[in-house]
């Protein structure tokens, strides 16, 4: 789908007879990941060996109590347990024979172990004293605990916490920022989880809930590998758990400033001056090397006061934990030249409360229910701005949209140990979203985009910038209801695991509405050639100045379904070897306005298979693989400008006047037959049943790891993985009538006899066969159908291809009360046609509808690197205990620098007229592969490398009884400030190079400080 743009101003059990070697080991280690690893979950397990026929009791703070009995091989397994600290104690009839402690990870398994019945063994394992190896997982994953993120500095979302992972990076920092990519996926591949329920936007994918900081308790950072029982994602996952209350009373308080005053400025930012090929010219002159952004005129400082509540309401029984956050964060925008001068500086109010309740009905039975719920509203002013001199002027009586959402979520989750080898898991949630942005004031006076571009006869050097704030807004409510019933049965060595998770997701009155007029001023450097003969829209003639109006709305209502179920065996093969063996069916289906389906995916298959094996049998070295196949769903949001209604138009004139109060174009010649949409989007219903072909295939991608982990030394790991993965299918548009109706031509049809659409969703570099009305003479529906079949030859098409290829290596050193160290550093490539479902080079967030794919010359040549492609990754963080009262900690990373395209008219030799049919087929403009008359190969040109190195000290002063923690943290200490991300669109018409072109849109974020004090009692 053609772009909108124009500028606005996821352990082994060892057997008895090597019960006591492997229970020292344990204690050592810690805990181990073992069989029963479950992929955003909850809880965690416990298991071991001991003597057959002995009793095993775990009890933890909250009067939690569990009782198994060791079964004729010597193991016991626990399973589907809170996340904790549990005291474990095995007894051979009233004789204990030992006692362990040990915390529960969220998703990983305790390996505690009792040896000889004849030594009583009591041990307590402390501090964060991690497992060097987990022998049972076949995931790949990192889990962060509250006491790292309390020692680390960091940013507070879920996204900065995800970046530790190994290769993952930030999205498209000029359009994605906060965003994360995993593994070379889109950004709106990756999956979110609270507490077990999925949180993720229920339109787009993009993004999703996160917990107030002070509320989690773990976050799991999925980079691939998860089992069956889980899905929806070819990304990552973000799973978070919150804190909860146990029979302890607790509750503390936290205040957190970002000052203005210790942040640095950033650069100044000036068009660029390039030597241009022959017979192209900038589209202003007057701008070439010029000023074009303060970023030294933009801040951004913050104040966040947080507290929470926790402990028992009816001791052993029923707990709750409160908390509570709320984030002024207040921002002043400096504009940039080709923008409307305003300045704007606005408030940002966040507010955030969670809450969880903890009931143990009984010892078999267990409730718990979460509320969430997050606030956030903006609202800004505007002030005159004198460009040249970064001077701030008088206020005006315009303002910014004023916008904002609310979402809420209530989950209940139910725990059943129906026997000491059956347990029950159910969950239900619903979540609703409410999204507005509304323009302020009056909207009498029309929208001035582009206003540096009037015509000089006309205004001289009196630009005139316009009156209103703003012209299109949102104003949507969306829903999320889920439910997932997960069954566990213990069989000997084999862990079955049987499962239904259904989820869906409502949106309405979802997409854009334009409440004003819109008038985009241009300028062409040639004034005989059309502005797009395709469209039927000619030349401006005279000095080549023209103007555009500019309609733009999509607002509709949408739902989509998605049901799964799913079978699992956790397999102990030997005692030494672990296998997961899954299989995992999906459906979606997607609704347009007037519930309609208009995609139905069924019976996909998804094979999930992982190994472990503990080479040694003493935990000491794991080799490791898997291999799956993980489908996607098409999100809500194709239903706009898809499957429902819009209208997209622009209408071309010239003018003889602007109006010297409100910048609107007067004296108006048409250059064209009216309004004009690249895509035939006239505001015309959509037959669902063409827009999407009957064996459309969902998008799925292939995935295959392997690798090993290796303990050396006393406390250190160091481990390498290789991991592949292949897109095999994506969803996209076409939006190619003519090679369809030649095709239907060809088989004897005459296209006037059929409804024939511009747009149309297929698997790109496949076959689909498409539904279309047959028309009367009259051009009304028959109620018959003809059907053709398109190969990507037929469209012209490539095969579709994003590959993936990585290796990741690292070295640890866990946290001892002391010091910590992990260093991670990944080397890949991310190469094809294709990025997914978003447009990373210009931020085209119109999921599985970008303008890739609409016709075939957008794909000639475009086979690279990717946008999401990083050569190298280096990540290091750790900590230093100075003293008892004194912490030192670091969090550091060397990227290399993001692929740059260069989008242009099609003219791969320069042998094409680009103000010809030719070289714009579509009447996209600046859209394809080829610039300045030769061909354009992605990725042939980097964005610079980056350095990021952050700081904290942290003062816990022992005159407090370690009550009070006082924290400063310094990011991006060496105020590293190189380009993130670049304009890489090289015209604005034939010939007319884009002033804009090359030039950064997007820097790390300059050096700040954040000034933290925390209290808990």
């Amino acid at each position: 789908m053609n772009r909108v743009k124009f500028r606005q101003g996821g352990v082994p059990r060892g057997s008895y007879k090597f019960a006591f070697k492997r229970s020292v080991l344990a204690v050592a280690l810690g805990l181990c990941v073992a069989n029963g690893v479950q992929a955003q979950s909850t809880t965690g397990s416990i298991h071991g060996s001991a003597p057959e026929g002995a009793t095993v009791i775990i009890t933890n703070n909250s009067g939690f109590s569990r009782t198994v009995t060791v079964d004729a091989s010597g193991n016991y397994n626990i399973r589907s347990l809170p996340i904790g600290t549990y005291t474990v104690t095995a007894k051979q009839g009233e004789e204990t024979i030992g006692t362990r402690t040990v915390p529960i990870r969220v998703g990983a398994g305790a390996d505690v172990s009792f040896g000889d019945p004849d030594v009583i063994e009591t041990v307590m394992v402390t501090g964060e004293r991690l497992p060097a190896i987990d022998t049972g997982a076949t995931d790949t994953r990192v889990v962060i605990t509250s006491e790292q993120l309390n020692r680390m500095p960091i940013g507070r979302s879920a996204e900065d916490i995800a970046l530790l992972a190994p290769g993952a990076n930030g999205g498209a920092a000029g359009y994605f920022d906060g965003l994360v990519s995993f593994g070379g996926a889109g950004i709106s591949e990756n999956a979110y989880y609270i507490n077990g329920f999925i949180s993720s936007d229920p339109l787009s994918n993009l993004g999703g809930f996160d917990l107030p900081f002070g509320a989690i308790d773990q976050q799991e950072t999925y980079t691939g590998g998860y089992g069956a029982k889980y899905g929806r994602s070819s990304g990552g996952v973000i799973n978070q758990v919150g804190k909860r209350g146990d029979n302890e009373f607790h509750y503390g308080a936290q205040v957190v400033f970002r000052p203005k005053e210790l942040r640095s400025s950033g650069p100044k930012t000036y068009f660029q001056d390039m030597e241009l090929p022959e017979g192209y010219e900038y589209e202003n002159e007057s701008l070439v090397g010029t000023l074009y952004e303060r970023k030294s005129e933009d801040f951004s400082w913050s104040s966040t006061y947080s507290g929470y509540v926790s402990g028992p309401l009816i001791e052993n029984t029923l707990f709750g934990f409160v908390a509570y956050e709320t984030e002024l964060e207040e921002m002043q925008n400096s504009p940039k030249a080709t923008q409307n001068q305003f300045l704007e500086e606005g408030e940002t109010d966040t507010s955030k409360l969670y809450a969880k309740l903890d009931w143990n009905v009984s010892e078999d039975h267990l409730l718990e229910f979460t509320y969430m719920q997050e606030k956030e509203d903006y609202d800004g002013s505007y002030s005159a701005w004198e460009f040249e001199k970064g001077k701030k002027g008088e206020s005006l009586d315009i303002s910014p949209n004023v916008d904002g959402h609310e979402s809420e979520f209530t989950i209940l989750n139910y725990t059943g140990f129906l026997t000491e080898t059956l347990t029950l898991n159910a969950m239900y949630g619903h979540g609703s979203f409410t999204y507005y942005d509304t323009p302020v004031g009056t909207l009498d006076y029309p929208y001035i985009s582009s206003y540096r571009n009037q015509d000089p006869s006309i205004v001289g050097d009196n630009f005139v910038q316009g009156l209103a704030g703003g012209y299109n807004g949102r104003d949507a409510e969306d829903t999320t209801d889920g439910i997932r019933l997960n069954l566990e049965w213990v069989l000997g060595d084999h862990t079955l695991t049987f499962g239904i998770d259904n989820m869906e997701f409502e949106a309405e009155n979802e997409g854009t509405m334009q409440f004003t007029d819109v008038w985009v001023y241009a300028h062409a450097t040639d004034p005989s050639k059309p502005i797009s003969s395709v469209l039927g829209v000619g030349a401006p003639g005279g000095d080549g100045y023209y103007v555009y109006q500019y309609f733009y709305e999509t607002a509709t209502t949408m739902k989509l379904e998605q049901d799964a179920y799913y079978i699992e065996d956790s397999w102990q093969v030997t005692d030494d070897i672990l296998l997961n063996l899954g299989l995992r069916n999906d459906k979606f289906t997607n609704y347009n306005n007037v519930g309609e389906a208009y995609m139905e995916s069924d019976d996909q298959w998804a094979p999930r298979l992982g190994v472990a094996w503990d080479v040694f049998g003493d935990s000491s070295l794991k080799l490791f693989a898997n291999a799956g196949r993980y489908y996607l769903a098409m999100p809500n949001n194709v239903a706009i400008r898809g499957a429902s209604a819009s209208t997209y138009t622009r209408e071309y004139f010239t003018y003889t006047g602007v109006d010297p109060e409100t910048g609107a174009p007067t004296g108006l010649t048409a250059l064209g037959p009216g309004p004009v949409s690249s895509n035939g989007e006239y505001g015309e219903p959509v037959d669902p049943l063409a827009f999407a072909p009957a064996d459309l295939e969902s998008m799925y991608q292939d995935e295959y790891i392997m690798g090993f982990e290796k303990t050396f030394l006393e406390d250190w790991t160091y481990g390498a993985k290789f991991t592949f993965r292949d897109l095999k299918s994506g969803i996209d548009d076409v939006c190619d009538p003519y090679s369809m109706l030649d095709k239907l031509s060809e088989m004897g049809v005459d296209p006037d006899t059929v409804d024939w659409q511009y747009c149309y969703m297929f698997n790109p570099g496949d076959t689909n066969t498409f539904s279309l009305a047959n028309l009367d003479a009259s051009g009304n529906p028959t109620g018959t159908r003809t059907e053709v079949t398109m190969s990507a030859d037929d469209w012209g098409m490539p095969k579709l291809k994003r590959e993936y290829k990585a290796i990741d290596l690292f070295v640890e050193r866990p946290f001892d009360g002391k010091w910590e160290l992990r260093v991670d550093y990944t080397y890949s490539k991310l190469q094809g046609n294709t990025e997914g479902q978003v447009k990373s080079e210009f931020g085209q967030d119109n999921i599985s509808k970008t303008q890739d794919w609409d016709v075939a010359e957008l794909m000639m040549f475009s086979d690279g690197y990717l946008a999401n492609d990083r050569r190298h990754q280096l990540k290091v963080r750790g900590s230093y205990a100075l003293t008892d009262e004194v912490l030192l900690s670091a969090n550091a990373s060397i990227k290399s620098g993001m692929p740059i395209s260069c989008l242009g008219y099609y003219n791969p030799d320069g042998s094409i007229d680009e103000s010809s049919p030719a070289g714009d087929p579509v009447s996209y403009g600046s859209s394809y592969h080829t610039c300045f008359g030769s061909v354009a190969e992605p990725g042939k040109e980097r964005t610079p490398w980056t350095r990021n190195l952050d700081l904290a000290v942290t003062y816990t002063p022992a005159m407090f009884e370690d009550k009070l923690s006082l924290s400063l943290q310094v990011f991006n200490v060496l105020d590293e400030q190189e380009p993130l991300q670049v304009d890489v669109t090289s015209e604005e018409g034939p010939y007319t190079v884009s002033n804009t072109y090359r030039v950064p849109i997007a820097y790390q974020t300059p050096r700040y400080a954040m000034l933290t004090a925390t209290l808990n009692f």
